[in-house]
């Protein structure tokens, strides 16, 4: 039985190993020709993680992501969250935009650049495309659909970091690749630009091997760390962390964080950038990720002269909208307050005028860190 033969199952199929090799097999030719750059399948016995992640949470690590400690250990257990999973078919998508022409230099040289640039506004790679759970949810949902319309109906459900699930450690043990030390999933031909998700079914399909970490002796995603929020290898602080900082954080930004964060608007990349790893990254596949509205090239007094109207607008579709202009704004100020770093842009007058625009701002929020900023150029 080949993988693009395989008929309408019986209770008999799914109980037959050859069965079920070739249909897992075509789920991994479906999902490639969906735009999944691999596709493995493990088991859901993820109880060798419970006291990492419950140590981690005792910790206070989670800081104000209350969602992480809801569920508490059913985040380590897929058959308590949906009934009846025996299997978790593991996806993996590249997301590194497309090169914009031939004379475009390695992205992560560029990418170092404008980090190193104060004027320039750096939103995390990943964000600067589509919502990229529209777009793995999507897919996810097509490769469901494409089995059950060859098997018939089965039971199962799709995730892309959007329930408590652990995506990598479920991505590791169906060989997708390993947990680096930053905590994210590497893989030797990959890298670790690419998104996970999840289809968590009943199908008893056969399982795929892990692979062996190659991490070695290498520490270079820690000491790249602005915030030295990965304390220790596999274990991170998200409170120090600087996509926590800009993202998930909704109040204030702590005052002895700010200066490190740069130019970090939305998310930071500094881990993945400097891990060797990622010098096989791939480039997406999918135009979906493709940069929109310059995000790879925008300053930060242009994206803080956004109306609330123009941000909306801007981020339809897009990760970002969820933080809202508040909190937009408030990571903006901070990033031109850092600016006053470089002798060239300290008191900078259109960094200062677009500043003190925003002092009536109608949010506290804002306005604090606003002043924070004109502070740190020495006016007010």
């Amino acid at each position: 039985m080949t993988a693009n033969a395989v008929p309408a199952a019986t209770a008999n199929d799914l109980a037959d190993p050859a069965y079920l090799a070739a249909l897992a097999a075509a789920i991994k030719d479906w999902g490639r020709a969906l735009g999944f750059a691999d596709v493995r399948i493990a088991d859901v016995d993820l109880s060798h993680r419970e006291a990492g992640f419950q140590a981690w949470l005792d910790k206070g690590y989670h800081g104000e992501m209350d969602y992480m400690a809801s569920h508490g250990l059913k985040r380590a257990r897929p058959a308590e969250l949906v009934p009846g999973t025996v299997r978790v078919v593991s996806v993996r998508m590249p997301y590194l935009p497309k090169a914009t022409g031939p004379a475009e230099p390695d992205w992560r040289a560029r990418e170092e650049a404008r980090s190193a640039d104060p004027g320039a506004a750096q939103v995390s790679i990943y964000a600067r495309g589509r919502d990229y759970h529209k777009v793995l949810r999507a897919r996810l949902q097509q490769l469901a659909t494409r089995i059950e319309g060859r098997i018939g109906p089965f039971g199962y459900r799709v995730f892309t970091d959007s329930a408590p699930v652990m995506e990598v450690a479920l991505a590791e043990k169906a060989g997708l690749g390993w947990r680096g030390k930053h905590t994210l999933l590497l893989h030797r031909e990959a890298g670790s630009m690419f998104f996970l998700g999840e289809m968590l079914t009943d199908l008893p399909l056969p399982v795929d091997d892990p692979v062996t970490p190659h991490c070695g002796q290498c520490s270079a995603c820690i000491t790249a760390c602005p915030t030295g929020a990965i304390v220790a290898p596999y274990e991170l602080d998200a409170r120090r962390c600087i996509s926590y900082l800009t993202i998930e954080l909704k109040g204030s930004i702590p005052s002895e964080l700010r200066p490190l964060i740069g130019n970090r608007i939305y998310g930071c990349d500094d881990c993945q950038l400097y891990c060797p790893w990622n010098k096989f990254a791939q480039r997406a596949s999918l135009p979906d990720f493709d940069v929109r509205h310059g995000l790879d090239s925008a300053s930060l007094v242009g994206l803080f002269g956004w109306s609330e109207e123009e941000f909306l607008k801007n981020t339809e579709g897009s990760a970002i909208r969820r933080i809202g202009h508040e909190r937009w704004l408030r990571n903006l100020a901070v990033g031109l307050g850092n600016a006053a770093d470089a002798a060239s842009h300290r008191g900078d007058a259109a960094i200062v005028a677009a500043l003190r625009a925003r002092l009536a701002h109608p949010s506290a929020l804002v306005v604090e860190h606003v002043q924070w900023a004109l502070a740190r150029h020495g006016v007010s």
